[in-house]
């Protein structure tokens, strides 16, 4: 016996037949004998006719009640959901995020999950019984509903497994697993058995749509085994799991990319002390996110050039910020460009393999792609490039470290 956290989506419950086929899943398992506990996200576009209904209320509204209208997508699905279970004899109960509760901080729209109360939920697990719980919803000390962000449901199911001790997280989507890449681009794309945390956390952070970012941190934080599997098809999906259950590491796993960047760069910046806090200091209280970063000292010393991203539908509000301090800056000229993209490779077996970077820069030019900026970590190189080479640099540094399917 184990106990398993199932989650399912937004197009995994579009529909009452989809709901129903989730449900006959959710049977297959307790008939194993596991305890489950089944987390859902609102039905498919939803959340967003929620967001909307609020938006053409009120544009500069309450985040408090936002929290209130955009909670009951979930709330109608986990009604649902228990319904379609007790259709076809399984024991199941419905869990609104205030009746476990899960607790959270009091950022409406945002918020982070503090901890889950699963006293309640074990004991009825001992009756035989289903815990159907709304993701993407929990309650602050004072006791407002709250929301946890956009793809918050992944994080609530792998937060309750990690309350539940669960033995592992299964996440239900409408992709049958993790590829090397995106199989639109590239069709002899190979989906990966197993992928460590960090790549997965990397490949999330980096583009790729299978996993929300909280989620994978929060599964790597507590050692969580999750498993992404498709609604859709009787497929095994992708385990990500500890670096330490893959005996042997490839040298690269994945080629993603970011397509929402822009780059800035700021000209004869002086080259002194508190300049680049000065910079960044004022981006970051306009909270926009700052990525990659090039500096580029002159000659002399005297100034320097400094180039960083932001994400795409921030530009105007960048420019804004950067033009504001330009007087206590003194930076002579700023450019700004929309249409690049950042491309990355991703794999923990760079970590013990030398050249990664050389047969990476030589794919791309090979293909007369050049490189705007780079930057490293231990597990992943990226590269900003002109927009229109994406696909071409994504195919060719696919073939280049041996991804593609034979």
């Amino acid at each position: 016996m184990a106990r398993i956290v199932m989650k399912f989506g937004g197009t995994s419950v579009g529909d009452i037949e989809r709901i129903k086929r989730a449900a006959a899943r959710v049977k297959t398992e307790v008939e194993a004998g596991n305890e489950v506990a089944v987390v859902v996200s609102a039905m498919s576009g939803e959340t967003n006719r929620l967001v909307d209904l609020t938006r053409n209320t009120a544009a500069m509204h309450d985040t408090r009640e936002y929290d209130v209208v955009v909670a009951t997508g979930e709330q109608v699905t986990i009604g649902l959901m228990s319904m379609a279970l007790q259709d076809i004899g399984v024991n199941a109960r419905s869990w609104m995020g205030w009746q476990l509760p899960v607790r959270t901080t009091d950022v409406h729209g945002s918020a982070r999950i503090l901890g889950i109360e699963t006293d309640e939920l074990i004991r009825r697990f001992g009756e035989g019984q289903v815990a159907v719980v709304a993701g993407f919803q929990g309650l602050a000390a004072n006791g407002r509903v709250t929301t946890l962000g956009r793809g918050g449901s992944d994080t609530s199911a792998v937060a309750l497994a990690a309350a539940l001790k669960a033995d592992r997280c299964n996440i239900y989507t409408d992709v049958d697993g993790v590829y090397t890449t995106d199989p639109r681009i590239v069709p002899r794309a190979r989906k990966l058995d197993r992928i460590t945390y960090e790549e997965m956390l990397e490949l999330a952070s980096l583009g790729a749509k299978v996993l929300q970012t909280r989620s994978v941190e929060l599964a790597m934080n507590h050692g969580v085994r999750v498993h992404v599997r498709s609604s859709f098809v009787e497929d095994e999906g992708t385990l990500v799991v500890d670096e330490e259950e893959i005996v042997e590491q490839q040298m690269v796993n994945g080629v993603t990319y970011a397509p929402n960047e822009a780059k800035v760069t700021l000209r004869n910046v002086p080259d002194r002390p508190g300049v680049s806090a000065g910079i960044f200091g004022p981006l970051a209280d306009a909270n926009i996110n700052v990525d990659m970063i090039v500096q580029n000292v002159s000659e002399d010393g005297s100034t320097t050039d400094l180039t960083f991203t932001v994400p795409r539908e921030n530009l105007d509000r960048a420019k804004k910020v950067l033009d504001s301090v330009r007087e206590t800056i003194a930076w002579s000229e700023m450019t700004a460009d929309p249409g690049v993209v950042k491309v990355s490779i991703v794999g923990v077996g760079m970590r013990s393999h030398v050249g990664v970077a050389k047969t990476m820069f030589q794919a791309l030019a090979e293909k007369g792609i050049n490189i705007q900026v780079i930057t490293t970590s231990e597990i992943k190189v990226s590269v900003l490039i002109a927009d229109e080479y994406t696909e071409l640099a994504v195919r060719a540094l696919h073939t280049a470290f041996g991804l593609d399917a034979d």
